[in-house]
């Protein structure tokens, strides 16, 4: 009998219940602009919150992790619907399984998305590894998927379409509002 562990990738996505990203180089490609005045601006891909505010709408539970600070990112998150989003986390294996706790679920249940050196814990602990095409040489060997979607391009997108196409959501009638 076939373990969800032992099933191809997208076999496994039907028995993934969460999804937990990284922001820097996830959600973004990383690329940071250094403002007057010292603010910080990122880009992020519309494509991306399509994809994440029609599955919170659809009941996937998403969250992100990162060790940034930002308040506007946090906004931009509770914008798509992300209500799990945990800021400030240097060391970010206790935050996961901190809301796998929460949450009530198995860190197997969960596909996490990172991009360096700081993800390789949660890598280990989560039931799916995946990262985007740019990651650091190490987050890619440590992946069971690597999307050929970078950072902030498209790569949360990618993940959460086939994961949703899988379990039956991706097109319907949610999939036509934002």
């Amino acid at each position: 009998m076939d373990t969800p562990h032992s099933l191809p990738f997208k076999q496994r996505l039907a028995h993934i219940e969460a999804f937990v990203f990284d922001n820097d180089g996830v959600f973004t490609n990383g690329t940071v602009f250094l403002m007057p005045g010292g603010e910080q601006v990122r880009t992020a891909s519309t494509r991306d919150g399509y994809a994440v505010q029609h599955a919170v709408k659809c009941g996937l539970r998403i969250a992100m992790i990162s060790g940034g600070h930002s308040q506007e990112v946090v906004r931009r998150m509770n914008g798509l619907g992300v209500t799990e989003v945990i800021m400030g986390a240097s060391l970010k294996l206790g935050a996961f399984e901190a809301l796998c706790e929460r949450w009530s679920i198995q860190p197997e249940q969960v596909c996490y998305m990172g991009d360096d050196i700081p993800d390789l814990p949660v890598l280990a602990a989560a039931g799916l590894a995946c990262c985007p095409h740019d990651a650091a040489p190490e987050v890619r060997t440590a992946c069971e998927y690597v999307s050929p979607i970078a950072g902030g391009a498209g790569c949360v997108r990618d993940v959460l379409e086939q994961a949703m196409k899988v379990k039956g959501l991706w097109m319907n009638d949610r999939a036509l509002a934002w």
